[in-house]
């Protein structure tokens, strides 16, 4: 039974390519499954209440990956942008983006662009695509807006705090997540959201991303509710 759902989760959603090649197939149709995998973890956050999922989609990393690969996840990027808006926008989902998005293909950025837009008024639950997305370049661009706002004398730098400067982040307006969710069994956050994830809570499941189910979420979050949150105190 859930006690409490956490208002905000993360997921880095790791393992598309093991589990094509468990099974004999191209990495590009793990993609594929993982992209419907999404479909169905968004929807069951709506159900269950959660008000904020962050989704690992793209780091800046990937793209090191072979250019087919990298086409690929951008076609899915797209097709998924394209085929699933409307249904987002139906369901009161808001959907949202963070990372260095004009680097993106310029018919991702018009996707994305489009989505957000469509979606802008919905507030049941906001999902967060974090796209060509490093959390060490997000913090220096949120240095760098610093040290701007510094020299145009919009900011004394001796009354910069922590919670100062997380209003110069990507996600500053938004909570900090209570819950990161990491499949494959992985044990590293692989560079994403570094300062978010001060106090969240970490489950890591040996599941991988496409088999993520509904009842994977839930064995998540009744962990979160078993853990006792300090923020560092006693």
């Amino acid at each position: 039974m859930v006690n409490q759902v956490p208002k905000h989760v993360a997921i880095i959603m790791d393992g598309n390519g093991r589990w094509a090649r468990q099974r004999g197939w191209p990495r590009s149709r793990g993609h594929l499954e993982g992209a419907k995998a999404v479909k169905a973890c968004v929807e069951a956050c709506l159900e269950l209440g959660v008000l904020y999922l962050t989704l690992y989609a793209f780091s800046t990393e990937n793209w090191q990956r072979p250019k087919e690969e990298v086409d690929t996840l951008m076609g899915l990027l797209r097709k998924f942008l394209r085929d699933y808006t409307r249904d987002l926008a139906g369901q009161g989902i808001q959907l949202q983006a963070i990372g260095r998005l004009t680097e993106l293909p310029e018919d991702c950025q018009e996707q994305l662009r489009e989505a957000i837009a469509q979606t802008a008024n919905n507030h049941k639950l906001t999902t967060i695509l974090a796209v060509n997305y490093s959390g060490r370049a997000e913090i220096v661009d949120g240095i760098k807006r610093v040290a701007r706002d510094v020299k145009a004398d919009r900011l004394d730098p001796d009354e910069l705090t922590a919670e100062k400067f997380s209003q110069y982040l990507y996600t500053h307006q938004w909570p900090d997540p209570d819950l990161l969710i990491r499949t494959s069994g992985e044990m590293r956050i692989s560079n994403f959201l570094l300062w978010q994830l001060s106090y969240t809570e970490m489950y890591v499941t040996q599941t991988l991303w496409p088999d993520f189910k509904r009842a994977d979420l839930l064995e998540a979050i009744a962990e979160f509710n078993r853990r006792q949150r300090r923020y560092g105190g006693v």
